[in-house]
C-alpha cells in the first residue's frame, strides 16, 4: 500500500473511532466489528463491517452513519460500506485496549 493510501487509512480509522455501539461504550474499530478497509486508486474507501448480531438495534442505520463518517474524511472520494455477517462477530475480536475498558483482562 502507498504511503498516502495508508495514510488515509490512518485517518478513516481515526474517523471510525468516534462512532460507538449504542448498546456497549466502546467504538467500532476497538470492537472489532470493522473487518476490512480497502482504499482504491481512486481513493474510494470500502469498508467491510459488521455488527454484534444480526438483530442488533441499529443494524439499519450503523451502516449508513459509517459510510457518511468515512465519506467526510478528507481525502476520500466515496465511502461504501458493506455489511457482512462472516465471520460472526465474538468477543475475541475486541481489542487489547476494548478489552481493557470492558473490564474484559
Amino acid at each position: 500500500m502507498s504511503v498516502e493510501k495508508e495514510a488515509l487509512r490512518d485517518k478513516i480509522i481515526e474517523a471510525l473511532r468516534e462512532i460507538y455501539d449504542p448498546e456497549i461504550p466502546v467504538n467500532l474499530y476497538d470492537m472489532g466489528m470493522i473487518y476490512e478497509i480497502e482504499i482504491t486508486d481512486g481513493f474510494e474507501a470500502h469498508i467491510k463491517m459488521t455488527l454484534t448480531s444480526p438483530t442488533c438495534p441499529v443494524a439499519e442505520t450503523l451502516p449508513g452513519e459509517v459510510e457518511v463518517k468515512v465519506a467526510g474524511v478528507e481525502g476520500v472520494s466515496r465511502a461504501v460500506v458493506n455489511l457482512v455477517w462472516v465471520p460472526t462477530w465474538h468477543q475475541g475480536m475486541l481489542s487489547e485496549a476494548a478489552k481493557l475498558q470492558l473490564g474484559l483482562m
